[in-house]
């Protein structure tokens, strides 16, 4: 697993905390985004999104789909389309790797946190990930009504 410089001097703007939830993290890597227009001035005054966001690879590139940036209130409203795909910045190696494993193991890549590193640079942590099976809810509670059902009986009795 590659491990990225942790420090306390970067200033996180999003946290997909559903993404941890939902997939078994294999491999994480810090890559740079792609920003235009007022969108750099939007995330410092801490507004995005990227918990229903994803990252794929087409024509040899990674990017970032369906995260949301909104355009910076004092700036020109026409400047971007707070949807639109970003190109996320990785080295070749990383990205013929993962790209690889995506291809042939069907894992799938997620992003983990939006944040500022120590430079000012807007920085995206993506993380290579297997889906977990989704917890079925009906499972357990059908166990905790015939619990308590069954404890109500053996009150009744004795």
């Amino acid at each position: 697993m590659n491990k990225k410089n942790t420090s306390s001097a970067y200033k996180v703007v999003a946290d997909n905390r559903k993404a941890r939830f939902n997939y078994e993290i294999l491999d994480t890597l810090e890559a740079g985004v792609v920003l235009q227009g007022t969108e750099v001035k939007s995330l410092r005054s801490h507004h995005g999104n990227i918990a229903e966001s994803y990252a794929s690879f087409e024509n040899g590139e990674f990017w970032l789909i369906n995260s949301y940036i909104p355009e910076y209130v004092q700036g020109n409203r026409f400047n971007h389309d707070p949807r639109r795909l970003r190109k996320l910045l990785v080295s070749k190696h990383e990205m013929s790797r993962w790209a690889n494993a995506v291809a042939r193991e069907g894992m799938t890549i997620v992003p983990l946190k939006l944040y500022f590193n120590d430079r000012g640079r807007v920085k995206l942590e993506i993380a290579l990930a297997r889906g977990k099976k989704i917890h079925d809810k009906r499972e357990t509670e059908k166990k905790r009504d015939w619990n308590r059902e069954k404890a109500r009986l053996m009150r009744e009795r004795g």
